[in-house]
């Protein structure tokens, strides 16, 4: 149960994060808030590590920095597939890739969840397919001038490419060991970090940012930091298939805050979509 809580923890806080994300982003390009949300979630890290405690071991340390570069390239990719593809499908797309990936993972490394998990599990990659479909609506066509964005091959590939690597960012975290503490999430962050700092140096967008921009990327350092520290613990204390499975329901959390802060429409897909995510959480937790 204490695992399941702590995925739900890991859920809400990439949710939020991103919620505030993509506020920030209607001010400056993602790629720019990152670049500055990343480095502030390493130091808070890099603060807690050692309050923590923990024997940093390299086995770990290099899991650690594995998921970093996945995680780094996964951001890339994926606002990559966002600006050339439709919403509606990749981010759908991703999502199921970021929840299977490690679901086949567990398995495949012997994992046996209970008949109760495995309906959960269903459900969820259902849900997560459900909530995370975005119809496209005015705020779209004005950032596109009207052009028709479309699935093309690379697209595909990039959206296929960003939820695998989020997906082994997963299970790479979870082959860390619990006594190295917060150890390999100071890896991750510092391998993250390069990742998307020469990704927005090559793309010319390695620029500063001021004022309410500025203070979201801060917001978004701090939650990315308590979104990973829970599901680090999570994957320790549980199977890589059910905390993975939960920690990528996080477009609910998203969801519920757009709704409930800026008044967007939910559609009755996504509504479906999170009643589903209640009951898979309540299927694994029961497990």
């Amino acid at each position: 149960m204490t695992a399941v809580l702590l995925a739900l923890v890991a859920a809400a806080g990439y949710g939020v994060s991103d919620f505030f994300g993509g506020v920030a982003a209607r001010r400056v390009t993602a790629l720019r808030i990152v670049v500055v949300s990343y480095p502030i979630s390493g130091l808070l890290v890099l603060a807690l590590a050692p309050l923590v405690g923990g024997n940093p071991d390299l086995a770990s340390m290099g899991w650690g920095l594995a998921a970093g570069v996945a995680s780094g390239l996964a951001v890339w990719w994926f606002y990559a597939a966002l600006a050339r593809g439709p919403m509606a499908v990749v981010s759908p797309l991703t999502a199921v890739l970021v929840a299977g990936i490690p679901v086949l993972a567990g398995l495949v490394i012997g994992e046996r969840p209970g008949a109760l998990a495995f309906g959960g599990i269903a459900l969820a990659l259902l849900a997560v397919v459900l909530v995370s479909r975005e119809a496209p609506d005015d705020v779209t066509e004005e950032i596109t001038g009207g052009r028709e964005l479309r699935f093309t091959r690379s697209v595909a590939l990039l959206t296929v490419g960003s939820g695998a690597a989020f997906g082994f960012a997963f299970f790479f975290l979870h082959e860390t060991h619990a006594s190295a503490g917060l150890w390999p999430l100071v890896a991750q962050r510092v391998a993250a970090t390069t990742v998307v700092w020469l990704t927005a140096l090559a793309a010319g967008e390695f620029q500063t940012l001021r004022g309410e921009p500025l203070r979201l990327a801060a917001y978004i350092g701090v939650l990315d930091t308590i979104a990973n520290a829970a599901l680090l613990y999570a994957f320790h204390g549980s199977l890589l298939s059910l905390v993975s499975v939960i920690g990528s329901l996080y477009p609910a959390a998203t969801v519920l805050l757009a709704m409930v802060l800026l008044g967007e429409r939910v559609g009755r897909m996504q509504q479906v979509g999170m009643l589903l995510a209640l009951v898979a959480v309540g299927l694994i937790a029961a497990n």
